[in-house]
């Protein structure tokens, strides 16, 4: 099974592309690496998935949920940019910003959501170098966003 196949199996289809909520690129192409804009939960465009505060509104558990959706969403736009998830040679790093309550210090718990989901699609492409980050507040009141440099 490649690694578009593979996505899809996971449930994740490839018309729920993510769409910019404000003025920028999803993502920039330079050389052989791709920088991907921060992505939320979303399962659609306007449909965020996953919003409040981690440690408050919802468990680590639910915050792995919203990363690991987070990175499908990453994906979706490589594939809709590559044509093919295959073309990835790697993921290089990947940042996770938690929408945080105050004394919650599970960001790197929450993370793993989107870093296993990575590997179980990609490989060991999808291996790669990380943050995961506590913040205040997030767009959309999104209780993760996610952004990513892709080599190719």
């Amino acid at each position: 099974m490649n690694s578009d196949e593979k996505l899809k199996s996971l449930g994740f289809d490839f018309d729920k592309v993510p769409q910019p909520a404000a003025s920028y690129e999803p993502l920039v192409r330079v050389g052989n690496l791709i920088f991907l804009s921060g992505v939320l939960p979303s399962n659609g465009p306007g449909r965020i998935e996953y919003t409040g505060k981690v440690g408050r509104d919802m468990t680590t558990l639910d915050a792995q949920s919203a990363a690991r959706l987070c990175a499908a969403n990453l994906l979706r736009l490589l594939k809709r940019e590559l044509g093919s998830l295959d073309a990835i040679k790697r993921i290089v790093k990947i940042t996770g910003f938690i929408n945080s309550a105050p004394g919650y210090a599970e960001q790197h718990i929450a993370l793993n959501g989107a870093s296993e989901f990575l590997v179980e699609v990609l490989g060991e492409n999808g291996k790669h170098a990380r943050a995961a980050v506590g913040v205040a507040e997030l767009p959309l009141q999104a209780a993760v966003e996610i952004d990513a440099v892709v080599e190719v």
